[in-house]
């Protein structure tokens, strides 16, 4: 059976009866970074030079294997997918030409998530622009069309790339050649910094610098939209897709910061904490892509002083390596932001991203984000009129001064949340959290759970100006947490044969406290990740950059017939919730040491509410006490469906037995 179309209604999600819908779901999933043919995982060595050959046709997972996958996620409560592709998987083989057999793949791989119950929104998903510039998302022929050599980036410093600095004949982790969690240092870095200024600020800054006969931007931003469209024409028929992601975590490039500027810490005018990495300016950056050496300050953390501190000055592009290609120039540079002079750059206008001729201040979110999210939506919903378009901001520059008020209508807050501690250094210190970034403490299960509400809450607070003040949906497109935390401390137990809990308590209980928040908040949210080629290895993780999130390892699998075996921490977010609600959520609340849940909605309409009861959570059976209205179990598929009796209010509880 067909699932209905979802539309909105200010904060919730809404089907053709009219009932709210709460989504919860899981990215599917982290290897869809990189190529499945030959593969791209990041601990196999690559000089990318067969960028143009590769094929995903396999990520998430090759199509036979596609019924056990999904079998597991429904099992696992799970009613959408934030369902990964690339730009690159699409048009990797050059302008305009799209991989029809991936499309095929993905098509079909779309509709199978239909059949097990599923919504889709599609995200095209990058990180740090590029995997040529130590990320994923964008293809390879770009570089060259805008005058950039990639096959340069790590000579000159100007990218991060695991490929180039780990060693893989030694294994492992490397923290002196590839330190825990650095990709997204890139977005610093200038080989990143160059493509995202002119993706979506190329036409202001540098107007007349042309690819192919067109402004840069317009260029890129054409090809990325084309790649969409072309997703878009093979599944407008399908109803559980819907809608698109305007971009994973887009990067703000050079707009807004003054060319000297390093951030080394908070101040007046940069209020923000400092992160570990190099203090790029954006004269360093343009300094290292023409060649010139530079001494850049070096930022860390220093968990006696609970703070980010600099270690030290490092020489970048100490060899002189140019990034431009011969014969071509850099765009800025002809604009005139800076100029060299006796192999010296110096700065023309400090303030050329920051201010207009006539003082006004670039806007990132209003000037350049709203108009690239107008573009999105038309181009998708010249497909399919129905579509959503699930917004995300700039990350690194939090949530800024919000959503551009000319937002399309009909788009869904998709921001993202990490605990940034956790993710960044993959410890979870519990009960004493401290972070290092702000020099705060959190101490006890409460009180770290109530640091989650403030800072979800802040994010929700966003999707209020949404649709021209009506308000949207939020859903948290990203969360979750490292699987290899204390040095991989719970493989090692597994690897000894411990099969227990006991290992993956700090996991559950940071994911308890996270679902907490979102219960408390009643947020919709994807989580971060499902991958199918996971492994319980350091260099490996998700495949990608030594990140290792993923809800399910093939490691783990050890017993095929068991539909939950390879599942990591399980109690910590299979966990009952209401998925369909016939009137207005009110309250829900999980308490997972002692099993009860509690729901309480107010009525609109004739319709059932559907809730997820997990057998993980209730091994021995559940009961279930209801206040105005009757209830039917359909235990086999682990629902529990309650109709309103006489009253304008139910209330739902349920205790293990």
């Amino acid at each position: 059976m067909a699932l209905p179309r979802l539309g909105i209604d200010g904060e919730w999600f809404r089907d053709a009866e009219g009932r709210r819908r709460i989504l919860r779901g899981v990215n599917l999933g982290g290897d869809c970074k990189v190529p499945f043919t030959p593969n791209g995982h990041t601990n196999i060595p690559t000089d990318f030079s067969d960028h143009r050959t590769v094929s995903f046709v396999g990520r998430p997972f090759p199509l036979a294997e596609a019924d056990e996958h999904f079998s597991r996620l429904k099992a696992w409560g799970f009613n959408c997918l934030r369902l990964l592709t690339t730009w690159e998987a699409v048009e990797h083989e050059g302008p305009g030409r799209y991989d029809e057999a991936y499309l095929d793949y993905f098509a079909t791989l779309c509709r199978m998530a239909g059949d097990y119950g599923m919504y889709v929104f599609i995200d095209f998903h990058q990180d740090v622009w590029s995997r040529m510039t130590g990320g994923d998302g964008a293809p390879g022929w770009l570089f060259d069309a805008v005058g950039l050599d990639f096959t340069k980036f790590h000579a000159a410093g100007a990218a991060h790339v695991m490929q180039y600095k780990y060693d893989f004949a030694r294994g492992g982790r490397q923290e002196e050649n590839y330190p825990t969690m650095t990709w997204s240092q890139n977005y610093k870095y200038p080989a990143n910094a160059i493509m995202w200024t002119l993706f979506f600020a190329g036409n202001t800054f540098c107007p007349d610098f042309l690819v192919e006969g067109r402004q840069a931007q317009d260029y890129l931003q054409e090809h990325y939209l084309g790649a969409m469209e072309a997703v878009a024409k093979r599944l407008k028929d399908l109803p559980n897709v819907i809608g698109f992601d305007s971009l994973n975590e887009p990067g703000s490039g050079y707009v807004g910061q003054y060319l000297s500027y390093r951030h080394l810490g908070p101040s007046e005018r940069h209020p923000f904490p400092a992160r570990p990495g190099l203090a790029w300016s954006p004269l360093d950056g343009f300094a290292a892509a023409r060649g010139l050496a530079r001494e850049i300050p070096e930022l860390g953390i220093d968990w006696e002083q609970r703070a980010v501190v600099k270690k030290r000055d490092v020489l970048v592009n100490g060899d002189g390596v140019s990034i431009w290609r011969q014969g071509r120039a850099c765009p800025f540079e002809r604009a005139g932001a800076y100029r060299i002079a006796g192999g010296q750059i110096e700065a023309l206008k400090e303030d050329f991203f920051v201010k207009r001729d006539g003082g006004d201040r670039y806007d990132m979110e209003h000037d350049f984000m709203g108009p690239f999210f107008a573009r999105v939506a038309e181009r998708v919903r010249a497909v399919n009129d129905d579509w959503l378009l699930f917004a995300e901001l700039d990350p690194g520059a939090g949530l800024g001064r919000g959503f551009p008020h000319d937002t399309p209508p009909r788009t869904v807050n998709a921001s993202h949340w990490y605990d940034i501690v956790t993710l960044s250094t993959k410890r979870f210190d519990f009960p004493v959290k401290i972070n290092p970034y702000t020099g705060r403490t959190t101490e006890g299960a409460e009180a770290i759970e109530a640091s989650y509400v403030r800072q979800l809450g802040h994010l929700k607070q966003a999707s209020h100006a949404l649709n021209l003040g009506t308000g949207a949906p939020t859903l948290l497109g990203e969360f979750g947490i490292p699987y290899d935390l204390d040095d991989a401390a719970a493989y090692k137990a597994w690897n000894k044969g411990d099969r227990s809990d006991a290992p993956w308590e700090k996991h559950i209980i940071a994911l308890d406290l996270m679902y907490n928040a979102l219960d408390q908040l009643l947020m919709n949210s994807t989580q971060w990740n499902y991958t199918a080629s996971n492994r319980n290895d350091q260099a490996i993780g998700d495949g990608w950059n030594q990140e290792d999130l993923s809800i399910y390892s093939i490691d783990q699998r050890e017993n095929p017939s068991d539909i939950n075996s390879g599942g990591r921490a399980l109690k910590g977010f299979v966990r009952p919730y209401a998925r369909i609600v016939a009137g207005r959520p009110l309250k829900m609340k999980f308490k997972r040491e002692t099993g009860t849940f509690r729901f309480v909605y107010e009525v609109d309409g004739d319709g059932e509410t559907e809730i997820f009861v997990p057998a993980i959570q209730y091994p021995d059976g559940y009961d279930v006490d209801v206040e105005g209205g009757e209830l039917r179990r359909d235990e086999a598929n682990q629902r529990l469906f309650v109709h309103a009796v006489g009253s304008d209010k139910v209330g739902i509880t349920i205790t293990r037995r």
